[in-house]
């Protein structure tokens, strides 16, 4: 017998494919607004796997992963339910903002609460009718705006099943992030659903490679939990590696900044990664890695306050292999990604 899963009163029956609308409080000028949610549920039970994107507004990569992934015409033959959420803050995402009208950030709200603030009244929402309707969960982020992050996956990687998705993904670095009060990840977790956060690219900006890369990892989520059936390509990819710390460095001063590393690179520590420049004088300040590591994470403006995070870099105990582990990505698994599996999707410029 299945098993009942019912979003915003309507009951989505074994071998339905849905597109729900869930209400969510209107804007001052009357004007309605809704929560789009896109549900798969196959004709056999298994996991309930919610994705998630644009839980802040402005962070418009994971939008078009889920596009792409529910195009893929592998989800005819799902086992269990995909719940695939586009856009969470609908009010962000229309005013090109990270956060909500009443300037709280939602990925800092949850669980949240049906009496509290905007904020609050969303998150409820989404952890009722989406949470509490899964069994495993992936949210979909970018940078915060004008900054650029690596393809990697955050997530309790002490959990061994966490770890498993995680590795199954296939994003070149893995980092052991903490739980943080008020978010998506701690409230799931008290759920008890593993989850992972894929960080991608830059806020208000379409990356081809992280979309890819993203697309790519759901699927691969969807095969381990044994949603879809294997890919046949006998391939084997190359292991992500794992960073267990990571520390952003900050502007030591005020002033126009000059990157000389990119995203992914292996720097030593003392290597010179950028110079701060002032514009109204002869004064150049160094910023040097007081360790070594890789770069996930950049500043993509030039200018710059004292204290400004700058350069994220992440360490790893392994330093040999992850710089091999990002020669791999760009110049063989990113290639890779225009095959078939990709739905013949063509490419943003």
């Amino acid at each position: 017998m299945s098993q009942k899963l019912v979003i915003n009163n309507q009951h989505i029956i074994a071998g339905e494919r849905a597109t729900i609308e869930l209400p969510l409080p209107p804007l001052y000028t009357h004007t309605p607004m809704v929560m789009p949610v896109h549900v798969i549920r196959g004709k056999r039970e298994g996991p309930r796997l919610f994705v998630s994107a644009a839980i802040h507004g402005d962070e418009l990569n994971g939008i078009e992963i889920i596009r792409r992934v529910l195009q893929m015409p592998g989800l005819s033959r799902i086992k269990g339910t995909l719940i695939a959420v586009p856009v969470v803050n609908v009010y962000g995402l229309i005013h090109h903002s990270r956060y909500l009208p009443d300037r709280r950030d939602l990925n800092r709200s949850f669980p949240g609460s049906i009496k509290g603030s905007l904020a609050a009244r969303l998150a409820h929402t989404f952890m009722e009718e989406i949470v509490s309707n899964s069994t495993h969960g992936l949210d979909l982020h970018t940078g915060a705006i004008h900054r650029s992050n690596l393809p990697q996956i955050r997530a309790n990687l002490d959990d061994p099943d966490t770890l498993a998705l995680a590795e199954a993904f296939g994003a070149p670095v893995l980092l052991n992030s903490n739980l943080r009060d008020g978010s998506l990840r701690e409230a799931a977790a008290e759920f008890g659903i593993p989850m992972l956060l894929y960080e991608t690219g830059e806020a208000l900006r379409f990356d081809e490679t992280s979309i890819r890369a993203g697309v790519k990892g759901v699927m691969n989520v969807m095969r381990t939990l044994g949603m879809l059936s294997k890919s046949r390509s006998k391939r084997k990819p190359t292991a992500s590696v794992v960073a267990r710390s990571s520390n952003w460095l900050r502007a030591p001063s005020s002033g126009m900044l000059r990157t000389l590393k990119p995203l992914g690179e292996r720097v030593r520590k003392g290597d010179l990664l950028g110079l701060v420049d002032d514009p109204l004088g002869d004064d150049t300040t160094e910023i040097q890695a007081p360790y070594s590591g890789i770069i996930i994470g950049r500043t993509e403006i030039p200018l710059v306050h004292e204290g400004e995070a700058v350069f994220h870099i992440a360490r790893f105990e392994d330093i040999k292999g992850a710089e091999e582990r990002m020669e791999n990505f760009h110049q063989d698994e990113v290639p890779m990604m225009n095959d078939a599996e990709m739905n013949n999707e063509p490419p943003v410029i």
